[in-house]
């Protein structure tokens, strides 16, 4: 063999053998390659398909209030996508589902509860005894008079009795008695001056719980109110509920409305409403949560001894609707919430916002929410003023804060 062909020899087996290692780079990059772009595509799927009942399996149930329009269509579908847990917003109110004596509207409610269990989502029942939307036939005797105590303690078992019992074994949680806590900052006031209580004392309210344990003794029941987490009226509340449990009274939590606002309650008035009501054995459900993105609009500065300025001589400020730092505050009051929520799990049993999206909320028809839970007593009017309060966005879509809520 000659020179020349050992030297060809050499070149092929050289090239040869540079091609193996080539061929041997890239078999072994290939899998890493694609397992890594595999991942982030799971990864994305994986996030576009959960909700955020899956996001919170572990900690507690998310709700939603819902009307019977919501149970079609687009609000339908982010319904059963985002949520494990509904609440009638306004169809099983006393006023609502029984506006004479012997007259019950069960159809608005009963197509919410037949929705909600052909898609094995939960259901918390409200209200069954509230100062608003009652029915006013309630308090007033065979004779045109008021009624007395007797009477209408008799009408309300019989209430209780008959939207209970309907829906024993679909219904997993009732708000029992709403909103019974006086308002104003008299300590000596403990609870509110409605007719329930102008006619029977704070009688109503154990024997409310009663009434609905013995409807439906597997039933979870809680008192709701609004603004718990503020100082006097926290305070208000705590003595009721102490009352309550100290005579034995059938209730198993608080709901917390949370009715909030961007700078309100902050995370130690949060905590301390929870560590009071938790030292009782209770447990809570936030049971009406938005975040409105309004604030109070600063008084005009007067000067004493001088004429305020006229309304009309001060032009309109235009409406700067959701803007990135109202957005940005949202976000991180959404955020405190939540990572509170979940410091608090064994004894959150629940979350539920009220309503679906920014496209409709209770808020915009009363002044964007500035008056908070108590907002629920004025009159809705026909201006609205968007409180954009939700996780989703007028057209359905996540939000910034949305993702505040679920990133942990």
């Amino acid at each position: 063999m000659n020179s020349a062909t050992v030297l060809r020899r050499s070149q092929k087996f050289s090239l040869m053998f540079g091609l193996c290692i080539i061929l041997l780079s890239i078999i072994s990059c290939k899998p890493k390659h694609t397992v890594s772009v595999a991942t982030g595509n799971a990864t994305k799927a994986e996030d576009q398909a959960k909700g955020l009942k899956d996001y919170y399996k572990k900690y507690f149930p998310i709700g939603v209030a819902v009307n019977v329009a919501a149970l079609h269509g687009a609000d339908s579908a982010l319904i059963v996508k985002e949520f494990n847990s509904v609440t009638p917003e306004n169809d099983m109110k006393m006023g609502s589902i029984h506006p004479r004596e012997n007259e019950y509207n069960w159809k608005n409610a009963d197509a919410i509860v037949d929705f909600a269990v052909a898609h094995h989502i939960k259901i918390r029942g409200h209200n069954l005894c509230w100062h608003n939307q009652e029915a006013a036939w309630m308090f007033t005797g065979p004779d045109g008079k008021p009624v007395n105590k007797e009477l209408l303690l008799q009408r309300l078992k019989d209430h209780i009795f008959t939207v209970v019992n309907r829906y024993k074994g679909k219904i997993y949680a009732w708000d029992v008695v709403n909103e019974a806590v006086d308002d104003s900052n008299d300590t000596t006031q403990v609870y509110r001056k409605s007719n329930w209580y102008n006619i029977c004392g704070d009688d109503f309210i154990a024997a409310a719980f009663r009434y609905a344990h013995e409807a439906d003794p597997k039933a979870k029941l809680y008192y709701n109110d609004y603004n718990s987490e503020h100082p006097v009226k926290r305070e208000k509340i705590y003595k009721l509920l102490k009352k309550l449990v100290d005579n034995h009274v059938p209730i198993d939590g608080v709901g917390m409305q949370a009715h909030w606002k961007l700078n309100d309650p902050t995370p130690e008035l949060l905590r301390k409403a929870l560590d009071e009501v938790t030292s009782l054995g209770l447990k809570v459900q936030f049971t009406e949560l938005d975040i409105t993105v309004r604030l109070p609009q600063p008084r005009p500065v007067t000067i004493p001894g001088q004429t305020p300025p006229a309304v009309a001589a001060t032009p309109p400020v235009p409406d700067p609707g959701y803007t990135p730092e109202l957005e940005a505050k949202q976000v991180a009051q959404y955020k405190m919430a939540f990572d509170i929520f979940r410091e608090y799990k064994k004894s959150i049993t629940g979350v539920t916002f009220w309503n679906v999206s920014d496209r409709y909320s209770w808020l915009d028809s009363r002044g964007g929410g500035l008056a908070g839970g108590a907002a629920a007593g004025q009159t809705a009017t026909r201006v609205v003023r968007k409180a954009y309060p939700l996780l989703f966005d007028v057209d359905r879509q996540r939000k910034k804060a949305y993702w505040s809520v679920v990133d942990f």
